[in-house]
């Protein structure tokens, strides 16, 4: 399975989050540190919030903070909520399913099978067991 750039920087987010979760970033701090555009992480952000694992406050001293604390935060679930859109193969998708497979395709649920586990593994596993802080922070 491979993720989309939305959800690693997603997750590069949190993780960043979490190495000072009493601090307030806002979507340029983290573009800088990170490298990308802030409009991306402005998108991300965003959509961290609307799954309600960040808070966000507007003007000065502003920026977005973790909702939960770390170890409440299930990488699994992470995934799943930024993946969401993301068909993991085309008869997996809502709309759009052009595949002549479909009706009598023996893989899809074996595939569904493996994300399923994927997923479920991944929840093992906590953002407090990720936290990153970088040098000098």
């Amino acid at each position: 399975m491979r993720l989309t750039s939305f959800t690693d920087y997603g997750l590069r987010v949190l993780m960043r989050m979490a190495g000072e979760p009493a601090r307030a970033f806002t979507a340029a701090d983290l573009a800088t540190e990170f490298h990308v555009s802030r409009n991306h992480l402005a998108k991300v952000i965003s959509a961290l919030s609307a799954t309600g694992l960040l808070q966000t406050r507007r003007g000065g001293g502003g920026g977005a903070m973790l909702a939960r604390a770390p170890k409440d935060i299930r990488l699994g679930d992470v995934i799943a909520a930024l993946e969401a859109d993301q068909a993991l193969v085309e008869c997996f998708a809502a709309r759009g399913n052009t595949c002549t497979l479909t009706p009598h395709c023996r893989l899809k649920a074996r595939l569904a099978q493996a994300e399923a586990a994927f997923i479920d593994e991944l929840n093992t596993s906590t953002l407090a067991d990720c936290v990153y802080r970088p040098e000098g922070a």
